[in-house]
């Protein structure tokens, strides 16, 4: 039977905005153009800030002991996580060489990037967490220069904890200057910095157009769009659990999307009854952004069976994807787009986007179809390399020539041609195209 939908979204999500780009442009322009004198100039029209931009050493200290100890603690924790995450990622991706043919060795090498510009929100939340994320992981790949630019608050400047998790991730630079002003500092080498070779991290849709724009002559974590999460719950589920769950992910935002996809009836009315009930406890701002986010975006959807269930999870294909059934391990072995899975009412969205070790820099708006989230392999460069005897280059050189010859390719071809020549005189060769 087709899946029905007991809850429909009234709107789409949209991720891409003529006016939003347009703004953008003449932003990148301008500081492209004007350089430092013009960042700062941004920085006082949106951040309304025009204090210290490139933070010191003396202000690093000040602000570690404005931090509590407790949240000290927690944040240490949190980055052990991650770093041994990453490092198991490391570990994964191995350089290795190989013998094709007799004398021919071809090889692969993983080369950091020599620089990397890591975006912190700190507008309506501090995202201290989201410095973890992206310097630690940049540090793990053994990138030379990790740099951290986040966005000031007006006459106060940026959070203390989110410079004190900054340098104790490993940031050789904190930038306090937010949004495209903060983005075009990093990847045009200003402030002292040098031009970042990736720019990764979580921002609003200024943010995300300004390395959308400029995605080639930088590399990009990914195009990023509102956060999005899908649980899948059976009738098993705990429905208090799951629409806590549902809430927690709703208050990202007003066009955060949020699906419930369930072969169960029951569950489904009691989720849809309970959600309003939490939402109307949150305080001001983030009930806003949830009611916003339920009432728009949101969706709950009656499958037939689990087969169903996990077809339509995968068409959604979620950043954040919820499992709360039984045979886990069945889910884990079927499932195929995701950005972060989360099996078992025993761990939550929020676990991974704070303390867990797995990375929060994922994939949204249906990009987890071909790309998973941030980690160590967004800051190596997988690069290959070859070396060959003499006699191993006869063969290639051959096939090459004629190759060549039949796209059209003399010039190619005929740098085949001068080795043979070289290596083997004398010989003759059938280097045509043609029979």
């Amino acid at each position: 039977m087709p899946i029905e939908y007991l809850k429909k979204a009234d709107i789409t999500s949209q991720t891409d905005s003529a006016e939003t780009r347009e703004i953008v442009q003449n932003i990148l322009n301008g500081i492209e153009a004007g350089g430092e004198d013009a960042a700062r100039e941004y920085a006082a029209k949106f951040d309304k800030y025009d204090g210290n931009v490139v933070i010191t050493r003396e202000e690093i200290e000040a602000a570690a002991a404005k931090v509590p100890q407790k949240l000290k603690d927690d944040i240490q924790f949190a980055h052990d996580n991650v770093r041994r995450f990453a490092e198991g990622q490391l570990n994964s991706l191995q350089d290795f060489d190989m013998e094709l043919n007799p004398g021919f060795t071809a090889g692969q090498k993983a080369i950091p990037v020599r620089a990397a510009g890591c975006y912190v929100p700190g507008g309506r939340y501090s995202h201290i967490a989201s410095a973890i994320m992206t310097a630690t992981t940049a540090r793990v790949a053994g990138v030379e220069t990790v740099s951290v630019c986040s966005p000031p608050r007006p006459g106060v400047g940026v959070h203390p904890a989110i410079i004190y998790t900054a340098d104790l991730c490993g940031a050789d630079h904190i930038i306090a200057m937010g949004g495209v002003q903060g983005v075009a500092a990093m990847a045009f080498g200003l402030f002292g910095m040098p031009e970042a070779d990736v720019l990764a991290g979580p921002g609003n849709q200024f943010v995300a157009e300004a390395k959308r724009i400029l995605f080639g002559r930088v590399g990009i974590d990914m195009f990023a769009g509102p956060t999005d999460s899908l649980v899948l719950a059976d009738g098993k589920a705990d429905a208090e659990i799951v629409a806590a769950d549902l809430v927690g992910q709703a208050e990202h935002g007003y066009n955060s999307p949020v699906w419930l996809v369930t072969d169960n009836r029951e569950l489904a009315e009691k989720v849809m009854a309970r959600v309003p009930d939490l939402i109307s406890t949150l305080p001001e701002t983030n009930r806003e952004n949830a009611a916003a986010a339920w009432r728009d975006y949101a969706e709950v959807i009656l499958c037939a069976d689990r087969e169903e269930m996990a077809a339509t999870s995968d068409d959604y294909a979620p950043e954040h994807l919820t499992v709360q059934t039984d045979d886990l391990d069945w889910w884990l072995g079927r499932l195929k787009c995701y950005g972060s899975l989360f099996l078992g009412e025993e761990t939550t969205v929020s676990y991974g986007d704070k303390a867990s070790g797995t990375n929060h820099v994922l994939p949204t708006s249906g990009a987890a179809r071909y790309t998973g989230g941030l980690s160590v392999h967004k800051f190596l460069k997988i690069v290959t390399w070859q070396q060959a005897t003499r006699e191993a280059s006869r063969d290639v050189a051959i096939a090459s020539a004629r190759i060549s010859r039949l796209e059209g390719m003399e010039g190619h071809a005929r740098t085949s041609d001068v080795r043979l020549a070289k290596y083997f005189p004398g010989e003759n060769f059938d280097l045509s195209a043609e029979d």
